[in-house]
């Protein structure tokens, strides 16, 4: 029994019935042609899909490693999906400690009850900003956000 070089299936025939790889049955009953092994070989060596590894750019702080990988950082679609997710990362702690300092004021106040349901209605906001982004970009939509997305096109033209 043969079996292919590229998926490990079983085969009878010329053809793989998984993959559809041509198999070359030789007398010792293990068939391989070189074309389909080296095949796998060069599509794992590509890595991630541009879209995929510009929505992983969101995904915390993974931005930073997009931006120190070789074949990543020279591709200009990756480098701005990388600097708008550390700039939203960003925003969003410098939104987070602004509102900590205005529940500290709203405690000695008296209002803290009337701020608190604004603050997680902010941190809401923020998670659905950021899955929509990753969802947008993982389609090959580019989103810019206003204020931090000129900031990161700049970053990432130079």
């Amino acid at each position: 029994m043969a079996f292919c070089a590229n998926c490990g299936s079983q085969v009878d025939g010329r053809f793989c019935p998984k993959c559809g790889a041509a198999v070359g049955v030789t007398g010792s009953g293990a068939g391989s042609a070189a074309a389909p092994a080296a095949a796998p070989a060069s599509a794992g060596a590509a890595g991630l899909t541009d879209n995929a590894a510009s929505a992983l750019c969101y995904v915390f702080l993974l931005g930073v490693l997009f931006l120190l990988l070789a074949p990543y950082n020279q591709n200009r679609k990756i480098r701005f999906h990388a600097f708008q997710s550390i700039f939203l990362v960003a925003a969003a702690f410098v939104v987070w400690m602004g509102l900590s300092f205005v529940m500290i004021a709203a405690g000695g106040m008296g209002i803290f009850f009337v701020v608190l349901p604004v603050l997680w209605l902010i941190r809401l906001g923020f998670f659905v900003l950021w899955l929509f982004v990753i969802i947008k970009t993982y389609q090959d939509q580019k989103v810019v956000l206003p204020i931090i997305g000129p900031m990161a096109e700049k970053q990432a033209g130079s």
